[in-house]
């Protein structure tokens, strides 16, 4: 298997790559755009886009030979999300690939025909993307990042490697469908485990830093960051206030752990990037978006961060860490 810093050196800058074809080998040169809500040389965006194009390839589609990538990245800002969405809708592509609600929106806003496919979404539903998830019934489809009853996992895992903790702030995008998706999953859980869960809006640095500030004051707490734009954002002012205010910490992605976050716990985007390639062949192949059902993901990964876990004072499971996909010491 193609390890992630192998994909990288392997598949390189993927934005660096010329978006010029070369001369055309034999049948029609297909467009794929490609947009991200991530900075150019975020290391895991270009491993995952990585993965993209190399299941593309395996499937018979080369760069430069019979199709051709136009790829952009907002660094999650969102007047940029929106400029970039028109520019691709603009090349008239076959079909776009869009990380997350916040790129697949202002898509949908900019075109109603061109096919879109989303490797992760947090609720497409909630969020107005599809119909439902058999039936998608418009121009978009593609890989939920979770199941409904899933976000209720992290505070179960944040309670089993910090059981002391009483009451966890769930930091949330309030703009986002998902977001009450989740927090209601988390709440659901709550009682059987004698917490108490807070909402807690992502908007700026200084909001965030003074509402874990606030949240700190009082013992026993603890965090869990959901999935959203806003937290990729601020991801590293998050890691670095749950470190400052020894607030153990659950995340719902791999590259948060990495970075010193306590654990995280999510689908492997790379395999839903590989699986997003598939429902690109099979339209470039002729098939619709309307046709193709949602689908949840098919492999998780557990991260246990161990020097984190050793900095906060707590001794991780023994059973946990036989779970863990990954333990970073």
């Amino acid at each position: 298997m193609t390890t992630r810093r192998a994909l990288v050196s392997l598949l390189g800058g993927v934005a660096a790559w010329p978006l010029a074809a070369r001369a055309q080998q034999g049948g029609r040169m297909r467009r794929v755009g490609v947009l991200m809500n991530f900075a150019a040389d975020d290391t895991d965006a270009q491993t995952r886009i990585g993965a993209f194009l190399q299941a593309l390839q395996q499937l018979g589609w080369t760069i430069g030979r019979n199709v051709r990538i136009e790829t952009r990245w907002s660094g999650g800002k969102s007047d940029d999300v929106r400029r970039y969405a028109a520019e691709l809708v603009a090349l008239a592509p076959d079909v776009i690939l869009a990380h997350g609600t916040s790129t697949v929106r202002p898509l949908l806003q900019a075109t109603r025909t061109v096919p879109i496919v989303f490797p992760v979404v947090g609720d497409p539903v909630a969020g107005g993307l599809v119909d439902s998830l058999a039936r998608p019934g418009g121009n978009v489809t593609g890989f939920i990042s979770w199941e409904f009853n899933f976000s209720g996992k992290w505070l179960e895992l944040l309670k089993q490697i910090a059981p002391d903790v009483t009451r966890v702030a769930v930091l949330q995008d309030p703009t986002q469908g998902a977001g009450s998706s989740q927090f209601a999953a988390i709440q659901a859980v709550a009682p059987s485990l004698r917490v108490e869960v807070t909402p807690v809006n992502l908007r700026d640095p200084p909001e965030v830093e003074r509402a874990v500030a606030d949240f700190a004051r009082t013992s026993n707490g603890g965090l869990i960051v959901t999935g959203n734009p806003l937290s990729n954002v601020h991801g590293k002012l998050i890691i670095t206030l749950a470190a400052r205010q020894k607030l153990p910490a659950v995340y719902y992605e791999r590259s948060f752990a990495a970075a010193g976050g306590l654990i995280s716990y999510g689908s492997d985007y790379i395999d839903q990037y590989r699986r997003a390639a598939g429902y690109v062949d099979r339209i470039l192949k002729g098939e619709k978006p309307a046709d193709l059902p949602v689908q949840a993901p098919t492999k998780y990964e557990l991260v246990i961060n161990l020097k984190t876990a050793k900095a906060l004072g707590l001794e991780v499971p023994p059973t946990l860490l036989a779970r863990a996909d990954e333990v970073i010491e």
